[in-house]
């Protein structure tokens, strides 16, 4: 199998790595593709809008598969423009990846397929936020959740007690042309699940948690993510099933019924309430850092399973099998970010995080003319722990990151800590 792969994140790095374990191993492509990725693929250098670019280069590689990673080209169209060409595309329709792309749309997909989420209130006006504000947090009680009605990167999102600093916030998007949705504030951990589709069915990967708050105990600013882990030992095991039955599977009925199937992975951002499970938000790809741990457990062929999802026909391969080991991933972070991350910085310390026995995958990563690796972005690496128990992920990924030399970089060291406890005191 010769497969392409879009994107030049982390996750492409995951994807791209996971997909070189496979038996027999694909002939892998990336485009762009980062340093990291190109240890695995052939790496060429077609930008990630140039849809005409990566159409050529398909077509000149005779690829099987195209898998699209990030969210903004497939919002663009990306995967349109490859399959009206014929060819077999991981990722969903433009109208389809409005699911990301509009959480206001998703809300109404939502709606009409009877998924449960948050109240919430679309806001265009800046002298409607702070109603809007009202409508789902009347008491003013709970934390006030604000979030940019596109894609944000992951830092679109601002949950504070300070309704002065949620009001700014959502002005702040509207004054720069954009909207919001307000939404009531959902209780209860958060859980990450990748359902991948075919259009109609529904297979779900294993459940992750990551972590969006900069600092150690979910302080500080909203990122794209610092860490996640998984399996989650303190979640339902049927947890997975429920998610399809309620949130996956009616969304992709819903949205077949429409005229719009979803063809990729459908991201459930979940909150296990008081009140049962609520949908957070869809992302229409891979999350980043998750995809680290979730492909990292991964036993089962991956080409397959995606080439089936893009064929249509899910129900042509086995369900996908996991490793009983836990992995744990850390993001390093560029000095500044998320709000000015300062890049060109050389790198080092790889060798020294493998003897660790840790995987480092590339996210923000370059080489600069001289040959040296330099970061190129926020979250610059990401260092993934394997082990028997979460602790001993944990050993794994800390023990890697800190041989990684990058100038005042950052990053949490509360990683995947209160689960590992709760596993190890066996609750």
């Amino acid at each position: 199998m010769k497969i392409l792969v879009i994107g030049s994140g982390g996750r492409e790095h995951a994807i791209v790595r996971r997909l070189s374990r496979d038996s027999p191993a694909p002939v892998l492509h990336a485009a762009p593709g980062n340093p990291g990725i190109g240890d695995h693929a052939t790496c060429h250098d077609v930008a990630l809008d140039d849809h005409e670019g990566l159409l050529a280069l398909a077509r000149e590689l005779e690829v099987d598969l195209v898998v699209v990673g990030p969210e903004a080209p497939l919002v663009a169209g990306l995967a349109d423009v490859l399959r009206e060409d014929g060819i077999a595309v991981f990722g969903p329709s433009a109208e389809a990846a409005r699911l990301e792309g509009s959480k206001t749309w998703a809300k109404e997909i939502m709606e009409a397929a009877g998924v449960p989420t948050a109240r919430s209130v679309s806001v265009s006006s800046g002298d409607e936020v702070l109603a809007g504000l009202d409508r789902v947090n009347p008491l003013r009680d709970v934390p006030f959740v604000v979030k940019a009605d596109g894609l944000a990167a992951g830092k679109g999102v601002v949950v504070t007690d300070d309704i002065e600093h949620a009001v700014a916030h959502g002005r702040a998007v509207i004054g720069a042309g954009g909207s919001i949705v307000v939404e009531e504030f959902l209780d209860g951990p958060e859980v990450s699940l990748f359902c991948v589709s075919d259009g109609t069915r529904v297979v779900p990967l294993a459940p992750a948690q990551d972590f969006k708050r900069a600092l150690d105990g979910d302080e500080g600013p909203n990122t794209g993510g610092m860490g996640a882990y998984s399996p989650l030992p303190w979640a339902d095991a049927d947890l997975a099933r429920e998610v399809v039955a309620t949130v996956a599977q009616p969304t992709i009925d819903e949205l077949a019924r429409r005229g719009t199937p979803f063809v990729g992975i459908l991201y459930c951002g979940l909150a296990l309430t008081a009140r049962g499970v609520r949908v957070v938000e869809f992302n229409a790809r891979f999350g980043d850092p998750e995809t680290q741990v979730v492909l990292e457990r991964l036993t089962s062929p991956f080409g397959e399973l995606l080439l089936a999802a893009a064929r249509g026909d899910l129900s042509a391969v086995a369900e996908p099998t996991w490793s009983d080991d836990a992995a744990v991933t850390v993001v390093l972070a560029a000095p500044g970010y998320p709000r000015r991350p300062r890049t060109g910085d050389h790198i080092s310390g790889f060798d020294e995080a493998a003897a660790q026995g840790a995987v480092v995958i590339h996210a923000g990563t370059d080489v600069d003319p001289e040959g040296h690796l330099v970061s190129s972005g926020g979250r610059v690496l990401s260092v993934v722990g394997v082990g028997p128990t979460l602790e001993a992920a944990r050993t794994v990924a800390y023990a890697g990151i800190d041989r990684i030399d990058l100038p005042g970089s950052h990053h949490r060291t509360d990683i995947a800590q209160q689960a590992a406890a709760d596993e190890a005191a066996g609750a």
